[in-house]
């Protein structure tokens, strides 16, 4: 899909999501991203939106009404002189959507499992629009997240 057939909400989620990831020295994955996170079929709609998996809701909406947002963005679509334009790199809308599947925690990288685990047994869900916020301020997002998880080193050292 093009990035701009993503809802604002899901841009927040993948950002806040790198924060955490990036705040617990790992960098972020696909894999562990949907570990905890869907994409929601936009049906007529156009927009693709993000949801947080059912039990493992990690993120709060970042807003909870975009009203207006529609009008500043605009579509950028290939033409017929030129089909293979933009051709593994899909600027233009996509209509026939493919989502990819969660892998299982068995499947999962040993330090992207070990993150899994590490962020389904916080048992927070963190407020996206304060982990964005802070995310210059390694004081104020280590102060938001809480100091009792940095007992973990880094790329965690457990085993799936």
């Amino acid at each position: 899909m093009a990035p701009t057939q993503l809802h604002p909400n899901s841009w927040a989620f993948m950002r806040a999501f790198c924060i955490l990831c990036n705040h617990f020295r790992h960098p972020p994955s696909v894999d562990v991203f949907l570990q905890f996170f869907e994409a929601k079929s936009p049906g007529k709609k156009l927009w693709v939106s993000f949801n947080g998996v059912a039990g493992r809701v990690l993120l709060t909406l970042f807003q909870q009404s975009y009203k207006g947002f529609k009008g500043k963005f605009f579509r950028v679509c290939y033409t017929e002189h030129d089909p293979t334009l933009l051709d593994r790199f899909p600027l233009y809308w996509v209509e026939n959507l493919k989502f990819r599947k969660p892998k299982s925690l068995e499947e999962l990288a040993t330090p992207d499992c070990a993150l899994c685990q590490v962020l389904a047994s916080l048992g927070a869900v963190f407020n996206t629009a304060k982990l964005i916020k802070h995310e210059y301020s390694p004081s104020d997002l280590k102060g938001y997240i809480g100091t009792c998880f940095y007992s973990f080193p880094p790329y965690f050292a457990y085993l799936c």
